[in-house]
């Protein structure tokens, strides 16, 4: 039975908080937003997290969901491909897919400010910025926040409540201190600081591609803008032979560069002064369970399963929430002490996936990208979807289809193991389209249906 007092209140106006609001108030919901940061739509985007993020067949689903395609499309460009650059300057293109296939690059702090502007355009959407929330009253249907301007302490009626305030959620906070409640937080040996290639450095690479420096224990990548200009990310260990630690000074950033990304330099003008200036953070993941409390309190996207960016899952994960989040709304009848606690106990399995898959992705983008071997076994699974539709490459799987992550990774395992087979064979570099790669990948499907 549908819920009677149709009202909720969100902590967090990111892209999850945001794209939920417009969801709820399409219900005919009336929302209450809270975000701890000041409003970004004062000044348009500035600062903060600006890291690009890679918009996929998930996130396009939340996005047509909430009706705005029209609002989004325009801003995103599509990438069909990896674009990999060797230390000695050589390209290699990866398609991801099929053709018609590619993900999308969007400004995380571009895609926010359109998603405030849409949530804003409903009359029973209203935003509280700087506010903090300092409490969640788990007895009763309250919740407490501090205005930051004030200093005033607010208590706010929330019968119904969706966390959306990222990695470090208050409200997971309070969770947390609840008998019989996980949590576990993972930071990598890695962090990231952005760079930038102007547009007139930009125009001499391929708009449509994301291009990756693999470097092993490390890499850097470059992601389009609709400007022309490329969001550029150097991923490196905090410590270590090669690491941030050593570059103190304008004149070590110089040499590393030199050294690991000579090809790049021209494209960095900018280099020394988004070196000092762009502060180096780091990447977490956060796991934990259950995501709800008592079928009134709902932790979303970050704040239920925080992941590190380099499978491109983290928002489309947290889009994919309020997907499936709507259509279970339709399925149970708008009955919320019924959806959460199903939709925590649905999800939890995928939020778990996407974390594992992350990782993974992450060697294979720094270690694997430039290895004969891995891109023969891309060739090798490109030939094979071809001739067998039936048989899916994980990347299809993840950022093509709706396949839940955890099944996506259960392919992963079971894909790894065929071609650990398949490279085996003798000279498969000459024969990777022949009868001997096929009647292993045949015996493999064949017990696969067993």
């Amino acid at each position: 039975m549908e819920t009677v007092n149709k009202s909720a209140v969100i902590v967090g106006a990111g892209l999850v908080g945001a794209l939920w609001a417009v969801a709820l108030a399409r219900r005919g919901y009336t929302v209450k937003v809270f975000e701890r940061r000041p409003d970004m739509r004062a000044k348009g985007y500035a600062g903060g997290r600006s890291i690009n993020l890679a918009m996929s067949a998930r996130g396009w689903n939340a996005i047509d969901m909430a009706g705005i395609r029209e609002k989004i499309e325009p801003v995103a460009i599509p990438m069909p491909g990896r674009m990999m650059h060797a230390v000695d300057g050589t390209l290699t293109f990866q398609a991801y897919g099929k053709a018609g296939e590619a993900i999308y690059s969007v400004s995380r702090g571009g895609l926010n400010l359109e998603l405030l502007h849409i949530a804003s355009s409903f009359s029973q959407v209203e935003f509280f910025f700087e506010h903090r929330c300092i409490d969640v009253d788990l007895n009763q249907p309250y919740i407490h926040f501090e205005d930051l301007k004030t200093g005033e302490h607010k208590t706010i009626e929330a019968p119904l409540i969706f966390a959306t305030d990222g990695a470090f959620s208050a409200v997971r906070h309070t969770l947390q201190r609840t008998d019989r409640f996980n949590y576990a937080q993972q930071y990598l040996d890695h962090g990231y600081k952005e760079l930038t290639i102007p547009a007139e450095q930009g125009k001499l690479m391929d708009a449509h591609a994301l291009h990756i420096w693999p470097r092993g224990n490390f890499m850097m990548i470059a992601l389009p803008n609709a400007d022309g200009s490329f969001t550029c990310t150097l991923f490196l260990p905090f410590e270590g032979p090669v690491a941030f630690e050593h570059l103190k000074d304008d004149a070590s950033v110089n040499a590393f560069f030199q050294e690991y990304f000579p090809d790049a330099l021209p494209f960095l003008p900018n280099l020394l002064e988004d070196f000092g200036n762009n502060p180096t953070s780091s990447l977490a993941t956060v796991q934990c369970n259950p995501w709800q409390w008592q079928g009134r309190i709902l932790l979303l996207g970050d704040s239920a399963h925080a992941i590190v960016p380099f499978y491109g899952q983290g928002m489309n994960a947290g889009f994919e929430d309020c997907t499936i989040l709507d259509a279970m709304y339709d399925e149970m009848d708008g009955d919320w002490s019924a959806i959460i606690p199903a939709f925590a106990k649905r999800r939890k399995p995928d939020g778990d996936a996407i974390a594992a898959l992350a990782l993974r992705n992450f060697i294979e983008m720094r270690d694997l990208v430039g290895d004969p071997k891995f891109l023969l076994r891309k060739k090798i699974a490109a030939h094979l979807h071809a001739k067998y539709p039936e048989f899916i490459p994980v990347y299809t799987m993840v950022s093509f289809s709706n396949t839940p992550y955890h099944l996506a990774l259960q392919e992963e395992d079971a894909q790894n193991q065929l071609f650990e087979e398949i490279l085996a064979i003798n000279d498969v570099e000459a024969q990777w389209d022949g009868p001997e790669v096929e009647a292993v990948f045949l015996k493999w499907m064949a017990q696969k249906s067993v």
